[in-house]
């Protein structure tokens, strides 16, 4: 009912329709949040397993446990978002001509990702950090930008590509 009384409201006022094609400014991507966020899902279950070493938990560590638990299933998801917003939005056709396997790892992305969230094995986690690592690069190479590898500088210290940039 209410969006035929707007469709007759714009049709009444002669309102344009108006469309967009992505989710923010064009040619602002950089799948470096993605990584942060997996790098973060890593960090999580090493604090939940230090949690889990105590044995009997007190209420506050249950409490704890609850927290990171929330946002290791949160970080996971920012993870696949990311990697939803720049495999949706800017690899185009020629992109998907010079790397075919774009799809196929996007997807392997979204699957570890979910893994992430269902369950507390860190081994799902470095995986969802080392395919967004080849997303990474990836996405680099289609602005024809070389990268690198480094040890993150904070915890779980673990290895990231980054853009060389002049």
């Amino acid at each position: 009912m209410l969006h035929k009384l707007i469709d007759w409201y714009d049709k009444t006022v002669g309102v344009e329709p108006v469309s967009a094609h992505c989710d923010i400014p064009c040619k602002i991507y950089d799948p470096s949040a993605a990584q942060i966020a997996a790098l973060s899902v890593l960090r999580f279950m090493d604090l939940i397993a230090d949690v889990e070493k105590k044995g009997n938990l007190s209420v506050a560590d249950q409490a704890e446990l609850v927290r990171l638990t929330l946002q290791k299933e949160e970080h996971a998801e920012i993870a696949k978002h990311e990697i939803r917003v720049i495999w949706g939005d800017y690899i185009k056709q020629p992109h998907i001509d010079k790397y075919p396997d774009v799809h196929s790892l996007a997807h392997s992305i979204m699957m570890a990702g979910s893994a992430c969230k269902q369950g507390l094995d860190r081994a799902n986690g470095e995986k969802l950090l080392k395919l967004i690592n080849e997303f990474a690069e990836l996405f680099w190479a289609t602005k024809d930008v070389s990268t690198f590898t480094a040890t993150s500088p904070y915890p779980p210290n673990e290895t990231v590509v980054y853009p060389k940039l002049n």
